[in-house]
């Protein structure tokens, strides 16, 4: 999930794992053989806005893990779906540097979506866009702040490693004037596949494949230099701010033109080449540490 204020001042995106795509000690495991996804569980939430950044991604174990038909439970964090609302009660301790995160928030889908679709050429990973638009409702205790704003929720799924289907990807999302929201999904697989979805949604949640904008290179993140590109109307896209600038992920908010209209959109771009990489490998732990009771 990803969200944004109505004044655009601060942000959030909230991913719950369960098999984490990013951690080296599920890659760890298995090197070694199988590996039990429940073992390697997390909620990832991180914070944009005044007062700077918060990120929390403490991994978790089997013993730690419980869900059922409309809840979620990963260590101290809970996320419920009530019927109209999912529900996400988050507490979290930060990485590197140790903070509470702690608090509510809601999200309200505008509608759900029934859509499926497969992101490699053989079907191996999978996405499904669940609420491509909706209200969003923040009440953090810790850090104490409130505020409402737009919200987009997916689910992802996979048969094999992430770094085993895809060399590189980049995904974005932007609300656009009438209601609707573009989803955009390029990517370059193992097997030089190159793979587009280009979709806009909307406001009722019915999808149509839309004309893709032409191809547009973006600024390397500033410090660790990770590739950006996107689709956009020529020469319209800008990086407005860079959320994240780790070695092989970035996340940006870019404005840009779609078809005519100018909007920001959440913006994602990850190199798998870099992720499975020994240096980055080795670094991982100190954002994404682990507690496990079983």
């Amino acid at each position: 999930m990803d969200a944004l204020s109505d004044d655009g001042r601060r942000g959030l995106t909230l991913i719950a794992f369960v098999g984490s795509v990013f951690s080296p000690y599920y890659a760890r495991a298995r090197r070694r053989g199988s590996a039990d996804p429940e073992q390697h569980c997390a909620v990832n939430l991180a914070l944009y806005g005044e007062g700077g950044k918060r990120w929390a991604m403490t991994e978790r174990g089997r013993g730690d893990l419980a869900r059922g038909d409309g809840y979620l439970t990963i260590g101290p964090s809970r996320i419920q779906w009530d019927g109209e609302h999912l529900v996400m009660q988050v507490r979290e301790v930060t990485a590197p540097l140790p903070s509470r995160l702690e608090g509510t928030i809601t999200l309200t889908p505008d509608f759900l979506t029934g859509y499926h679709f497969d992101l490699d050429g053989g079907s191996r990973h999978h996405w499904r866009p669940l609420a491509p638009s909706g209200r969003i409702r923040v009440e953090m205790n810790h850090p104490a702040m409130r505020w409402e704003g737009h919200a987009y929720l997916d689910s992802n799924r996979g048969e094999e490693p992430l770094e085993a289907g895809f060399c590189y990807w980049d995904w974005s999302r932007a609300p656009m004037g009438d209601g609707g929201t573009v989803v955009l999904y390029e990517a370059r697989t193992r097997e030089e596949e190159h793979r587009l979805l280009s979709l806009r949604f909307d406001d009722r949640g019915r999808a149509e494949a839309m004309t893709p904008p032409p191809h547009q290179t973006l600024p390397t993140a500033t410090v660790w230099r990770a590739p950006r590109g996107t689709r956009a109307d020529a020469g319209s896209a800008r990086i407005r701010q860079t959320l994240e600038d780790t070695p092989f992920y970035a996340r940006s908010l870019v404005d840009m033109g779609i078809h005519g209209e100018q909007v920001t959109a959440f913006h994602e771009s990850l190199s798998l080449d870099r992720f499975i990489s020994p240096v980055v490998q080795w670094m991982l732990p100190f954002r994404m540490p682990r507690r496990a009771r079983g």
